[in-house]
């Protein structure tokens, strides 16, 4: 059977999908004390990344299957358009043709030492919105982004917190990979993200973007 491509537009096939971990200031000032400690004793220098593989790929308005409460690590998605390969933070934002909003959902946990696959890689965890360009002037370094759980406001973040900007991301990572077109590079969770339940509606915003819409089932066991 031929596997179908998920679309971000009708010419753009989404590619893979990279997240950002520790790129928000606060998360990484709250962990201080665990990287000072063995066995690695200093914070990572280069993006700690992770990969959303094609089975948690979902569309906007998506119903998303848990066994258990999740958490919404809601962020903006940088969309490659012209591949990447040790660019500079000048010429970094050239390389993107567009943004998504993507609900980066995960299973709570905390740890950033081992691959999260168990909790983050489930089965329709990334609901995405499609190929966004925002309003004339939109700057996702200075964006902010809300959640509502159910008509009712729960989470609020800006993104003038990350540790790297979009530009420096881009930069830092294609200094070891190449990234192609239709990949994305998730800028990463906020500090403190709000959890989920089955049956909840999911409403995430980014103004001068655009919107996200999902929401949370209960996994049912074949």
């Amino acid at each position: 059977m031929q596997i179908q491509p998920f679309l971000l537009s009708d010419d753009l096939p989404l590619g893979t999908v990279y997240g950002a971990l520790l790129n928000d200031r606060a998360t990484v000032q709250r962990l201080a004390p665990q990287f000072d400690s063995a066995p690695y004793k200093a914070a990572p220098r280069a993006p700690v990344l992770y990969i959303k593989p094609r089975n948690t790929f979902a569309s906007d308005g998506a119903a998303v299957a848990t066994p258990a409460e999740l958490r919404i690590d809601a962020t903006i998605g940088l969309v490659i358009g012209e591949k990447a390969n040790r660019v500079t933070a000048d010429q970094a934002l050239k390389h993107v043709a567009g943004f998504v909003l993507a609900s980066d959902l995960t299973l709570p946990h905390d740890n950033y030492y081992r691959p999260a696959i168990r909790q983050r890689d489930r089965d329709g965890f990334l609901p995405l919105s499609a190929l966004l360009q925002g309003d004339a002037g939109f700057d996702p370094d200075k964006a902010t982004l809300s959640i509502s759980v159910n008509g009712r406001p729960v989470y609020e973040r800006s993104f003038a917190t990350l540790v790297r900007p979009a530009a420096q991301l881009i930069a830092d990572v294609t200094e070891f990979m190449t990234l192609a077109v239709g990949d994305v590079l998730l800028l990463g969770p906020g500090e403190a993200s709000p959890v989920a339940r089955a049956g909840d509606q999911v409403h995430i915003t980014v103004p001068g973007l655009g919107e996200l819409r999902h929401s949370v089932a209960e996994e049912k066991l074949a």
